[in-house]
């Protein structure tokens, strides 16, 4: 079976997607010197290979009344894997958790967690993380500010 590696222009396409998931046709045709119908094949065949997950809407965190973005780094009681499973199942199911990263070295986890304010970040940790009888210890890091942020994956 033949595998499929995406070529110059689908990585154009992939590109300006990231940038605007919701580009015409017609403009990412015109950006990349095509016809329509060429792009609209090979978006179905990056979707299809799954290169394309989903289409998303990005929002301004702070309009949506969520402003405090913390980082905990977790480590876990022990390293068998029934107990890495249950805390990435668990995590995976509280909302206030946008990402969260198996790590190497003194901590095991690193989450991306985003609230309202430090007052509901103590929550999260009390009432969620603390909870977990499998967490060891839970060392914080928080955003002072936001430098950058993107969702766009370069392309090495």
């Amino acid at each position: 079976m033949e595998s499929f590696k995406p070529d110059q222009t689908d990585i154009g396409i992939l590109r300006l997607l990231q940038q605007d998931g919701r580009m015409p046709y017609k403009q990412l045709a015109d950006k990349l010197g095509k016809s329509i119908n060429p792009i609209v094949q090979r978006i179905t065949k990056l979707k299809a290979e799954g290169y394309i997950q989903s289409t998303v809407c990005l929002l301004n965190l702070e309009k949506i009344g969520g402003a405090f973005i913390a980082f905990p780094h977790i480590s876990l009681v022990n390293h068998l894997e029934q107990t890495m499973t249950r805390f990435k199942q668990q995590v995976m199911s509280y909302p206030e958790v946008m990402e969260c990263y198996h790590l190497t070295g003194q901590y095991d986890f690193m989450l991306k967690v985003v609230l309202k304010n430090m007052a509901c970040y103590d929550q999260f940790l009390k009432n969620k993380i603390g909870n977990l009888s499998y967490v060891g210890a839970v060392q914080s890091f928080l955003a002072l500010s936001e430098v950058k942020r993107t969702t766009a994956y370069p392309f090495l």
